[in-house]
């Protein structure tokens, strides 16, 4: 076949280069359902052709508002290739989002997962009286099932796809992304064939040949698991989803993957774990399991370290890496990270326990890699995102601002040209929002959000994500805030890591109570503190966070704090803990 120049051509490059038993696969009644690509390929078809006998065309929009599964791939696909454009939308969105998004787009037809997104969706179509179809991927009695589309498409072949495909130029819009902003109304990210196709191809030179399996769980919503997905089948990777975000463990084991993408977070909690079980050791046992963690957070790339450290690194890998390996499955080759900082000891352990965790950098509207640390020499930089990807030219304006610009970035705001002229400049730079600089001249170091960083009273600028990752490299701090806006001075709200408090209460005779009892406990508030006062260390005076206030309750995508990629809503945030905050800066 011709060179891949639309999404939707990675399926006749599956059929005539990687054709499998399990294209993409996923867990139902506790076993798991695989598509081969014939049948893969096969509903994908039919379902473009019972969408063209529901009266979808070219330029129409159709919505997936489901968790991941092989049906939104389908889906995907189906809608692509007919020439509509995908509008994927969170099964978390607001309901006022909702709303906004399917009068926007006009959105003929969605599709959901189960009941509960059914109702939510029924409910915005019947009290705002707007006309679109809803479909169900569960069975749900009275409820339109997604596989009548394919029986009428099974019905209507005499269509003929090929005719609609040729009608489909690179520059046409895949997908309209709706961005989850903290506050505001949604903008609709309009992206391209070209767009993603150059993206993937230019991201795929990170995978050795011999990753062949992936476990998917981040959220296909998001365009960083849905480039990844097409680069997996371009690839010939299989895809095996996660049943929720509480059983990766178990599927770990099952499916025994070369990789997964994720977020921060997640290797945080990970980490923590394997810490917190180590700490649980006695004896022998003990000592070389922090002997080899110790020896892990000193790693330098390259063998940078020389041969005496590569060789007790060899010895921790068969004594003690090894058993962390197993706990992913056993197969891990490579994480990519991204959607947040990660934090460098995280990146050197990962790295030694022969795990490479892969950071990278993008948005919604660049399609979305930028930059990305690499496998081979030279590819990778601590505390840094790493590369410019191929054909992505990367600059940084005079107030720190990174720019960029290649085949990765966006049409534009959809209906808000407006908007697009704020963000793309004359000379097609997109301006991202995100303060950085490059190192050695050729990694790309995010240092913080240019709208995220805030003056103090006193003048002084605060860029609150340097602190926030610091502080997070403490075992007893699970999520943080800095906050401080034209206030005299920076604080803090902090949410302590509970199973990591009860430890330390238990070494010291504390009794344990309740999560919320013990925030208010002096000598858990000291020992807070005490991390604090350590970190503050590292920053000038004007930086250090003088006050903080512990919470409780986890901030979470369903309580409203975070984003779906799990960054913070810093205006919803400060706005449920107000009180709090007025507290800080009450008597001061």
């Amino acid at each position: 076949m011709g060179e891949i120049t639309r999404v939707f051509d990675l399926l006749t490059h599956s059929l005539e280069n990687h054709r499998k038993d399990d294209m993409v696969a996923a867990k139902r009644d506790g076993s798991w359902v695989k598509y081969s690509t014939e049948s893969f390929i096969e509903q994908v078809n039919l379902l473009s052709l019972g969408l063209i006998a529901r009266g979808i065309k070219k330029d129409s929009k159709v919505a997936i508002m489901s968790p991941n599964r092989p049906e939104w791939n389908i889906c995907d696909f189906g809608i692509m290739q007919i020439g509509a454009a995908q509008v994927p939308m969170y099964p978390t969105l607001a309901e006022s989002d909702i709303k906004f998004i399917i009068r926007d787009a006009d959105v003929k037809i969605v599709f959901v997962s189960d009941l509960s997104l059914y109702n939510k969706l029924n409910k915005v179509r019947t009290e705002e009286d707007i006309a679109f179809e809803i479909f169900s991927f569960d069975r749900i009695d009275g409820v339109p099932h997604w596989s009548d589309i394919l029986k009428s498409g099974a019905d209507a072949q005499f269509q003929d796809l090929d005719a609609y495909r040729q009608a489909i130029s690179p520059d046409d819009l895949l997908t309209l992304i709706y961005t989850s902003g903290t506050t505001g109304t949604p903008k609709g990210v309009m992206l391209t064939h070209d767009n993603l196709v150059s993206n993937f191809k230019a991201s795929s030179v990170l995978y050795p040949e011999d990753f062949k399996k992936a476990l998917s769980f981040l959220p296909l919503s998001h365009i960083f698991e849905r480039m990844v997905l097409y680069m997996y089948f371009y690839l010939g990777i299989s895809v095996y989803y996660a049943q929720s975000i509480d059983t990766i463990v178990a599927d770990l084991a099952e499916v025994k993957p070369h990789g997964f993408t994720t977020v921060p977070r997640l290797l945080e909690k990970v980490y923590d774990r394997i810490v917190a079980k180590g700490a649980e050791l006695t004896g022998i046992k003990k000592q070389l399991f922090f002997w080899a963690l110790n020896l892990g957070l000193r790693y330098e790339l390259d063998g940078a370290n020389g041969f005496w450290y590569e060789f007790q690194l060899k010895i921790a890998n068969k004594l003690i890496f090894k058993k962390w390996r197993e706990a992913l499955g056993g197969n891990v080759i490579a994480l990519v990270s991204g959607g947040a900082a990660l934090q460098p000891r995280l990146a050197r352990v990962f790295r030694a326990a022969g795990m490479p965790v892969l950071e990278g950098y993008g948005l919604t509207e660049t399609s979305p890699v930028i930059a990305v640390n690499g496998l081979g020499p030279g590819d990778s930089k601590f505390t840094t995102v790493g590369k410019p990807i191929r054909g992505v030219e990367v600059k940084i304006a005079e107030d720190g601002e990174i720019l960029c610009k290649g085949p990765n970035i966006m049409k534009g705001y959809y209906n808000r040209p407006d908007l697009s002229a704020e963000v793309i400049d004359k000379d097609d730079f997109f301006h991202t929002g995100d303060i950085g600089e490059m190192v050695d001249g050729k990694y790309l170091r995010i240092t913080d959000r240019k709208k995220e960083i805030f003056k103090t009273a006193g003048g002084k600028y605060i860029a609150p994500q340097i602190l926030e990752n610091k502080f997070k490299e403490s075992p007893y701090i699970e999520q943080v805030m800095v906050i401080g806006e034209n206030e005299r001075f920076p604080a803090a709200l902090i949410l302590p890591n509970f199973p990591a408090i009860r430890g330390w209460c238990d070494r010291n005779n504390i009794a344990y109570t309740t999560n919320a009892e013990m925030v208010k406990d002096q000598r858990v508030i000291n020992k807070i503190q005490s991390v604090i006062d350590h970190f503050n260390q590292g920053f000038g005076h004007w930086e250090q966070v003088k006050k903080f206030e512990l919470l409780s309750d986890e901030w979470s995508i369903d309580g409203g704090e975070l984003t779906p990629k799990l960054s913070l809503k810093r205006k919803v945030i400060l706005e449920k803990y107000k009180s709090l905050v007025e507290n800080i800066y009450r008597n001061v």
